[in-house]
Parts: structure tokens; sequence; C-alpha cells
């Protein structure tokens, strides 16, 4: 099995230190490379192409928000996972926003941090339970200003259900065909419905929903 490569972006030496000795013992993931600033990351970020780069937000130079939002214009398929001090709803939405998807404060446990590596990778979000608070206290806010918060599963065929209840598990299209003994083109049609249907654009936002609705737990 090829390892889950990481690119550390933090401007603190002794946390990426730290953070290369975490990661080093699990023999599922490969650090190949370090950056101090938010430009170098995004400069590595597009030489190394790794599956994910873990991003801190306050840097010198290129902060962590930029640096996330410019990595996910010239590198798509970069996933972007903070890890960051920072607990409060703004800096959370505006990286989110800039395409990370996901957010792990520092005072993480590590099997917390490990987890979160592997379900971005897959595609998923992760979101540690702090901030993912922040997440549905909002949707249940924009649901009251603007009255969808009965969008229920009543406008979901059954099959359209169980698919975004794995897609915000963190299942890949491949699992979840694998799972569902379905196509992944089959997985695709369900997803561009699930939206449709929920009047949803990202998947930030079906987690959202997801959450708000009880599908998963945080």
């Amino acid at each position: 099995m090829t390892p889950i490569q990481v690119l550390l972006v933090d401007d603190h030496a002794v946390v990426r230190a730290g953070l290369r000795m975490l990661l080093s013992a699990d023999p599922e993931l490969e650090i190949v490379g370090e950056a101090e600033n938010g430009t170098e990351g995004l400069r590595l970020a597009q030489e190394l192409a790794p599956d994910v780069v873990l991003m801190d937000i306050s840097m010198p130079d290129m902060n962590g928000i930029e640096a996330t939002r410019r990595i996910k214009e010239l590198c798509p398929d970069v996933a972007v996972l903070a890890l960051t001090m920072h607990e409060d709803d703004q800096y959370f939405f505006e990286m989110l926003g800039a395409g990370a998807s996901g957010y792990v404060p520092k005072r993480a446990a590590p099997n917390d941090l490990i987890s979160a590596i592997h379900a971005v990778q897959r595609g998923g979000v992760f979101l540690f339970p702090s901030v993912a608070r922040l997440l549905v206290s909002d949707y249940l806010q924009r649901a009251e200003q603007t009255g969808t918060s009965g969008r229920g599963f009543d406008v979901l065929t059954e099959r359209e259900r169980e698919v975004l209840t794995r897609i915000a598990q963190g299942r890949s299209n491949q699992e979840i065909a694998g799972e569902l003994v379905i196509s992944i083109k089959t997985v695709n049609r369900h997803r561009e419905n699930i939206m449709a249907k929920l009047k949803l654009h990202s998947r930030v936002e079906l987690v959202r929903y997801a959450i708000e609705k009880g599908l998963i737990e945080v």
C-alpha cells in the first residue's frame, strides 16, 4: 500500500519536528516536505503534489488561509488540513471557504490528527468536535433565516439517503460503490441529485446538513 504523502507547513521548527516524529511512527504516512510559511508551502505543494498538506494559519509572508486558497486553485487534488491553535469561528470559516477539507486544533490527541489525515486523503471532511459545533450552529442560524431547515429526507430516495450518509462519513466514491454494489458513475449521479434536491453546493455543506439531521456524529 502506497503511504499517504504529507507536506508540513508551519512557521515553528519545533512544531514541525514534533509532527514529523509523530507521523513517521505511522507506516501509512510519509512526510515528503516541510515549509515555514505559506509561500514556501505553495511552492512545495506544486513541486511535490502531496496527498495532504497540514497547514498552520498564522504565519509570516503568506498566511495559511491565502496559501490554502492558492493551493486549491493550482493543485485541486491536494487536500488541505488546517492544524492550528485557533478555534474561533472567524478562522474556521475562512479556512473552509478557502478550500480546507478539515480543521484540527493543535491541542487534539495524536490519534485525532492521524484519523483526520486519513479522512481528508480519502476525500472526506474531518472537523474536531469544538469546531464542528460552530458549523452546526451556523447551519441552524442560516436555516432559520432562510427557511431551509425543513429540507428533510422525504425529498430523497432510499438509495440517495444511503449515499448521502456515506459521503458525510468520508467514504470515497469507490468505497461507496463497493459497499452498495453499484458503479462509481451511479454514485456520482446520486451525489448530483442529492446536492440539487437539498440545494447544497459543496461537501462541507453536505456534512453540515448530515450533522444537523443526526446522520453522523461529531
